[in-house]
């Protein structure tokens, strides 16, 4: 099994279970993609942990971290995720953020302030992109079939079968922690929470777009589409792509990888943290 130990950390009333690894000068801070906690990044921190102070942890109501009765938005996930800076990280530091988490970080940024010296993204929402114009609705029919997922997750087997593509992305001790504490009616219950929490964020975003990071940006993308997808999926990396060049220090890059980029591509995703964090120079994919 993973011989990762964490504690727990008091943010904004609430509870989350962080994980802290690795030695150095060097922070890293990693913030997990909707329905997933600091599980989906041990690919990742096994090559990074022995020269970078690392930090994963799960949300409030995932995994590990205390229960929530109420909905949280991307905007409370934000403020806990400043305070969980605030508590644990003494020192500059690097965020990682995958997917749903790209949204959590973006509206961090006025909170984290001059200490984070970058920023890396793994295919996060654009909430800018056409394919989101109907999230509401797309929202809704993922709601009803995790509706389904919750209900049939009380089977064990069926909770195996079900999750069987993540068994194949990461180490098998790593599944055995994610089925054991993620693949569970409680998680997916969560998960259906954070689905709704993004719904109202494209909406908010679009309104009130949150502030630009200011410090060198990195923007992942992956390359493949998931089956029948492609058309929004080359929509979606457009829109990426013009959101990380508008930015004075950033850089847009294609990753061969389906969505979770740190289980395909771990070694891709910790050169860059590294180049980040060492605060290497390099030009930003516009002046190219």
């Amino acid at each position: 099994m993973r011989q990762a130990t964490g504690r727990a950390v008091q943010v904004n009333g609430r509870t989350v279970h962080v994980e802290e690894s690795g030695s150095g000068v060097d922070w890293v801070v990693f913030e997990a993609g909707g329905g997933m906690g600091r599980t989906s990044w041990d690919p990742v921190v096994a090559l990074l942990a022995d020269r970078t102070r690392l930090v994963a942890y799960d949300r409030a109501g995932f995994g590990r971290s205390g229960r929530t009765a109420t909905q949280l938005s991307i905007d409370d996930l934000a403020a806990d995720l400043v305070a969980l800076v605030e508590a644990v990280v003494p020192a500059s530091f690097v965020l990682v953020a995958h997917s749903m988490g790209g949204l959590v970080a973006r509206r961090a940024l006025a909170g984290l302030g001059p200490r984070l010296q970058g920023l890396l993204l793994l295919d996060p929402a654009a909430e800018s992109a056409p394919v989101y114009d109907t999230f509401d609705r797309t929202a809704a029919k993922v709601d009803r079939s995790l509706g389904v997922t919750q209900a049939l997750f009380r089977s064990r087997s069926l909770a195996r079968l079900a999750s069987r593509d993540i068994r194949r992305l990461f180490p098998a001790d790593t599944y055995a922690t994610m089925l054991a504490e993620d693949f569970v009616p409680a998680g997916i219950a969560q998960t259906r929470k954070e689905i709704r929490a993004v719904a109202e964020a494209i909406r908010g975003f679009r309104a009130e777009p949150p502030d630009l990071p200011t410090c060198p940006t990195i923007l992942l993308s992956a390359s493949r589409s998931q089956r029948g997808r492609a058309r929004h999926h080359a929509a979606l990396t457009e829109h990426r792509r013009r959101w990380a060049e508008s930015l004075p220090d950033g850089r847009f890059e294609t990753v061969d990888s389906g969505h979770l980029i740190q289980a395909e591509q771990p070694g891709i995703v910790a050169d860059w943290v590294e180049r980040l964090g060492g605060r290497t120079t390099w030009i930003s994919a516009r002046r190219v």
